[in-house]
């Protein structure tokens, strides 16, 4: 099977971005899997070589097709935005606009079906909102300059692979917000994005609002009945292998045990924090459902300012989010 080339976008220069994917592309095996290109500044990856004490070179490009996909030299498309004394762990408008740049070069590719799928490291906020660029942070970026209105997050750990209904909304709002046609969706999502990655016939277990699943009744208003069971039954008369509502508090055990390829979540801390427990060190943020069937995996952190240009920062995450890149790229 052909290696699926993974664009990784560097993120926030003056954060742990530029060490993690050093650190990472230091890994052979990477290689053996996919044809990893970075989209940033080829001398911001240059100046970390040496704090990371990394024996690896720089190949600055324009083009991917100009890659030579070799390990022990980094292929860079190299934008050369910044200045090369950027200062490390300060919040720059230089930076964030940078970032925003990387993210929207790493799109057109994707678009052109030139990358197959997109790994970021981390940007920041303020300095993307002082570069000009007013958005929550990438999964907005992505979702515009895609001209995407239904899309979904995922969380991966190397055992467990959750979809959300909802995220980032307070408990109340998110179960009023359900609807049996964002269920639908969702799950519609997940199996195309598991079906397009290689995966035959994806099982989808969605979990219940209520404890037990509303337990017949028992507890809740009836939410399970109202808000998931039609858009599970809508996606299994078209073909999709998917059932629930089950009760949270077992369902998880049963898919990082392998019962299910994926679990979907009805609100943030029902989907979060099984991830978190399961592997905090290595899960990966994913954005799935943009146009173009284009995939986009994250780490699971943040520019982490404070310990940049330190040498302290892990790039497990990286690792894995380079992993999940691959795992889910497109099979063209």
């Amino acid at each position: 099977m052909m290696k699926p080339i993974i664009g990784i976008t560097m993120g926030d220069a003056a954060g742990v971005g530029p060490e993690i994917i050093v650190k990472a592309l230091g890994y052979k095996e990477l290689y053996d899997k996919c044809k990893p290109v970075v989209i940033g500044d080829a001398k911001m990856l240059e100046r970390v070589l040496p704090i990371v004490d990394s024996p690896l070179t720089i190949h600055a490009i324009k083009q991917p097709e100009e890659a030579k996909y070799e390990y022990g030299s980094i292929d860079v498309i190299d934008l050369d935005l910044l200045p090369a004394d950027l200062p490390f762990g300060q919040v720059s408008a230089a930076a964030g606009d940078a970032a925003f740049q990387y993210l929207a070069r790493a799109i057109e590719l994707a678009k052109e079906q030139r990358i197959h799928s997109i790994c970021t490291a981390p940007l920041n906020k303020e300095a993307l909102h002082l570069g000009g660029h007013i958005y929550p942070g990438h999964t907005e970026i992505l979702a515009d300059l895609t001209d995407t209105e239904d899309f979904s997050m995922m969380l991966t750990t190397p055992n467990l692979r959750v979809i959300h209904l909802t995220t980032h909304m307070g408990l109340i709002a998110a179960i009023q917000s359900i609807t049996p046609e964002r269920t639908y969706k969702v799950v519609k999502l997940a199996h195309e994005t598991l079906a397009n990655a290689g995966f035959k016939n994806p099982s989808i277990a969605v979990c219940g609002i209520n404890p037990h699943a509303g337990e017949n009744g028992l507890f809740g208003n009836g939410e399970e009945e109202e808000k998931l069971v039609p858009g599970i039954e809508r996606a299994k008369a078209e073909g999709i292998n998917a059932s629930g509502p089950y009760p949270a508090d077992t369902l998880f055990f049963r898919a990082g045990r392998g019962d299910f390829d994926i679990v979907v979540a009805c609100y943030h801390d029902q989907g979060h924090a099984p991830i978190k427990v399961m592997g905090i060190e290595e899960g990966v943020n994913i954005t799935v459902g943009l146009k173009g069937g284009i995939i986009r995996t994250s780490v699971d952190h943040g520019t982490a300012f404070d310990i940049a240009g330190k040498n302290i920062a892990d790039e497990k995450s990286m690792i894995a989010a380079i992993n999940s890149a691959i795992e889910l790229a497109p099979r063209r």
